[in-house]
């Protein structure tokens, strides 16, 4: 799950308790969204700057309208943080491992909720130190 830190950074998830996330405007993305159910995980990514997975979040409350969606047309999930990893893991290192060459997160770069694959779920820990 992408967030730009300058909008809403890991710190910011972690000083709240639990967040709402929201704003998201593409379709397989929201997809994604909507197949989370409660204590699945994700990674949190800091997108645009810094540009690395710093955390791992829990899915507290599963899909469910976007608060900031007058359509009813997109999904939203509330999460919470679970932990920060151990070691940033950046987009360079998760391009260069031939584990997530694959992964919708390189495919599809610009998703701001991608899935993961068990054994991608597993590489990115490693990366980590986890």
């Amino acid at each position: 799950m992408k967030s730009e830190p300058d909008a809403y950074s890991w710190d910011d998830l972690v000083s709240e308790g639990e967040g709402t996330w929201d704003g998201v405007r593409n379709y397989r993305a929201r997809n994604n969204l909507a197949a989370m159910k409660v204590g699945d995980r994700a990674f949190f990514y800091h997108s645009n700057i810094g540009k690395e997975v710093v955390g791992i979040v829990e899915i507290s409350v599963p899909g469910f309208p976007d608060p900031s969606d007058d359509t009813g047309r997109w999904t939203s999930v509330k999460v919470k943080p679970v932990q920060r990893v151990s070691r940033p893991v950046s987009l360079a290192a998760i391009k260069q491992d031939p584990r997530l060459k694959e992964s919708e997160l390189i495919r599809q770069s610009r998703l701001s909720v991608a899935e993961l694959t068990p054994d991608e779920w597993a590489a990115i820990l490693d990366l980590a130190g986890e």
